[in-house]
């Protein structure tokens, strides 16, 4: 009898060994990698991948007991019957292939180990069947315990290999479960092995029908190796396309990730693709994003509706972040083809910004962008919508108008950030002194409007009062404009019952307010509408009056007192109004100032003033009274000298009139102003000297070359000892100043003799000559022979 254990190194061809253990150990490497192939396929290459597998390490290991069996040489007749050997391969592949697909379920709880005990069993009945086809002259006899353990060494390496393959990502995982099948087959296969027993038997005959072992050898080698080798073309050829298919989707990927939207490709309700700023907007990592539910991130089955029904059409859902908050995003889903298989791409825009904008937008419609305060349209809907309500419930409605006092000085002394900033805390001085129920609203500029209910006029007036502190205790220790205001009061029912009567009465009361000294509130009285509806009339008829041609010019001389002679014209403004008649400038003047409209007739004046003096043959000097508006706008000397060139007329012979009164608004700005005119040409003199401040300290700081004194102080100084003595101080001051002064409102001849014996250098009024049309001084300003020819035209 001849016992086959251990190795059978002195029976086997070493050869054939050899051939064995390369077509095991290129199936085990075969096997496992496209075992790893097929786990990350899609579901439908998956199971070709599985197939290719199961052939390739199926036949595999069955060449490589065939070849292992084959390499033994008992020296015995032997040959392997078809029909089994056939059936062996069978098994081989299709316990392979069970095993390997087995491993993938992934709802199965420690689906590789059983995937690889499967496949151990499919190497133990590979193994048996073909020991079951081997025909030798002798009988075979079988150890059940080493049979046994075959099957365990089998079963158990074969779970590690898969289950070490499938657990670690890697290459070294992927050598280690080669090895490990590797060990599975051949630990298997000598096991196995070492249980058989040969007893020699002559009288056992060969079939005929047996296939030689050599040729055996032979042609299973050639059919594994060729199964191998096309396993491995093809497994290459998909790496290739996997990798060729890996470069599009990272260069789709970066695409998708140069947009700012964010990006999710799904399939069904998994997302597959995800770019990298729709991660940053649910807070979880690109990479995590794929098989994970869109569910998760739009939970409102609604919004899935939408979606699947509005393809190409933008609807706004809640998106939640992995924090659980809601972002506010606009959605637009389309079918796309991403991997051959249909899916659809959803686009994800964060609406936050725009709805942050779209909530300023709203704020700034009804409310003032510098204060914050309600702006006159929500004001005047929250008016109509409470006087609606008080004449529903017979309330009563107070309403408040409030205009800081000399605002505009703010701006032009310490600029418009300045204004601004009293503006700010006037809004948050008065707001804090409101109660619940108790609006206001900016209404343009520095003009306020407090709505309040009320019981009685008597809260309304407390309600004013405290206002007015407020804004004292605000100026308290501060070193920049003192804010003050005026406010004025009108209420419902009892003075209007619409909205813009009420709004107009109150702003009535305002006028009144700031007419009796400012800083101060008052009531609307039915008396004040006639009075400020007669001051706007006159402000609109002395807006349009140049143009009309309503305004004209008079012209008073000045005269040299020594030699009697007229020197120059002051230039006069009258306003012959076409209903009213001749308005008084006492009275059009101070509107004029108040509105603004004085810089549109004052440039009217100036370029009259010079048009006229630049036609006189003889050159006298014309003077201009120049308001304190005036003189502080940035663009009056740049007028002059424009009128100055465009007339023609030599500065010298343009005089610039100006009060004290002008000089103490902005001291700096009036001076610079002044010696710039100097510096074109231009007299100035300083007019109604006395009347002022009449500080000697202006005299000295700015550029004056004259000194006017004013009328009231000639009237009678032949008379009264106190006047007498004034203007001799005057006389001498200018004497030793060296300035020339000339005294108005000389009428009498005792005044002029006065002022003739105090060395009065020049003197204007009634008794040199009323206020004219320059047409009656022709013989003055164009010479004796044009006043005679004036006369004949008169004539």
């Amino acid at each position: 009898m001849l016992k086959v254990v251990g190795c059978f190194v002195g029976a086997h061809d070493l050869w054939l060994v050899a051939l064995a253990a390369a077509i095991c150990s290129l199936a085990a490497v075969t096997a496992i990698e496209l075992l790893r192939h097929a786990r990350k396929a899609t579901l439908r290459l998956r199971a070709v991948w599985l197939g290719v597998a199961a052939l390739a390490g199926g036949s595999g290991i069955w060449a490589t007991h065939f070849i292992a069996m084959l390499a033994f040489e008992p020296g015995l007749p032997s040959g392997y019957e078809v029909g089994l050997t056939g059936l062996s391969l069978v098994y081989a592949v299709a316990l392979t292939g069970i095993g390997l697909a087995v491993s993938l379920l992934a709802g199965l709880p420690f689906a590789a180990a059983i995937g690889g005990a499967i496949l151990g069993g499919g190497i133990a009945a590979m193994h048996y069947t073909g020991m079951m086809a081997f025909e030798v002259a002798g009988h075979i006899a079988w150890d059940p315990v080493l049979v046994a353990a075959s099957l365990i060494l089998g079963c158990l390496l074969g779970s590690a290999a898969l289950s070490v393959t499938l657990g670690k990502d890697s290459v070294r995982g992927q050598m280690a479960g080669a090895l490990l099948l590797l060990a599975a087959i051949c630990s298997h296969h000598f096991t196995a092995m070492g249980a058989v027993t040969i007893a020699a038997d002559p009288t056992i005959v060969i079939p005929e029908t047996a296939v030689p072992a050599r040729w055996l050898a032979v042609g299973i080698a050639l059919v594994s190796v060729t199964i191998l080798l096309l396993a491995c073309a093809a497994l290459s050829l998909d790496i290739r396309d996997r990798r060729q298919a890996l470069r599009e989707r990272e260069r789709l990927h970066s695409l998708a990730n140069a947009a700012v939207e964010g990006l999710v490709v799904c399939r069904g309700g998994a997302i597959v693709s995800a770019n990298d700023s729709f991660a940053r907007l649910v807070g979880i990592a690109a990479a995590d994003l794929p098989d994970s539910p869109l569910a998760r991130f739009l939970p409102e089955a609604a919004t899935h509706l939408a979606l699947a029904g509005q393809p190409d059409q933008a609807i706004e859902a809640e998106l939640r972040d992995v924090g659980g908050s809601a972002i506010p995003v606009e959605l637009i889903l389309r079918p796309v083809t991403y991997g051959n298989q249909p899916h659809y791409a959803v686009a994800v825009r964060d609406l936050r910004a725009r709805r942050r904008a779209e909530g300023q937008i709203q704020f700034l419609a009804h409310h003032d962008a510098l204060t914050g305060l309600a702006n006159r349209t929500s004001f005047n809907q929250r008016l109509e919508q409470d006087l609606k309500l008080a004449a529903a419930t017979g309330g009563k409605l107070a309403l408040l108008c409030l205009d800081l006092d000399r605002f505009k000085e703010v701006n032009d002394l310490f600029g418009h950030a300045a204004g601004d900033a009293m503006l700010v805390s006037v809004a948050r001085a008065v707001t804090d002194v409101l109660d619940a129920g108790q609006v206001m609203a900016r209404l343009g500029g520095d003009e306020f409007a407090i709505l309040m209910p009320c019981e009685h006029a008597v809260a309304a007036g407390r309600l004013a009062e405290r206002v007015l502190e407020a804004l004292r205790c605000g100026n308290a220790g501060g070193n920049g404009p003192i804010i003050a205001t005026s406010v004025g009061i009108a209420l419902y029912p009892d003075d209007a019952s619409e909205r813009a009567t009420l709004l107009s009465y109150a702003d009535t009361a305002l006028y009144r307010a700031k007419a009796e000294g400012r800083g101060t509130y008052r009531f609307f009285e039915a008396k004040m509408g006639a009075q400020v509806r007669e001051r706007r009339l006159l402000e609109h008829d002395l807006r349009h009056a140049v143009a009309r041609g309503e305004m004209h010019l008079v012209y008073q001389p000045q005269t040299d007192v020594r030699a009697g002679t007229v020197t120059g014209f002051e230039v006069l403004l009258r306003w012959q109004h076409p209903e009213r008649g001749a308005i008084s400038p006492a009275v059009f003047i101070p509107i004029a100032e108040e509105s603004g409209i004085i810089l549109q007739v004052g440039e009217w004046v100036l370029r009259e003033a010079c048009r006229e003096a630049a036609s006189w043959p003889v050159p006298l000097t014309v003077a201009v009274n120049v308001s304190a508006v005036q003189i502080h706008g940035p663009h009056f000397v740049p007028l002059v000298h424009e009128l100055l060139f465009e007339t023609g007329l030599a500065p010298g012979r343009l005089e610039i009139e100006i009060t004290e009164t002008a000089l103490i608004r902005d001291p700096a700005r009036a001076q610079s102003a002044l010696r710039q005119l100097k510096a074109l040409g231009v007299q100035i003199a300083m007019d109604d000297f006395g009347t002022g401040y009449s500080s000697l300290s202006n005299l000295r700081a700015f550029p004056f070359d004259k000194i006017k004194i004013d009328g009231s102080f000639i009237r009678a100084v032949d008379a009264n000892e106190q006047t007498a003595a004034i203007v001799r101080s005057v006389l001498g001051l200018g004497r030793g100043l060296g300035l020339p002064v000339l005294a108005e409102g000389v009428e009498t001849e005792a005044e002029l003799r006065f002022l003739e014996a105090e060395k009065c250098e020049a003197v204007q009024g009634f008794l040199m000559g009323r206020p004219a049309a320059i047409g009656q001084f022709a013989r003055h300003t164009h010479g004796p022979d044009a006043a005679e020819e004036h006369t004949i035209l008169a004539a």
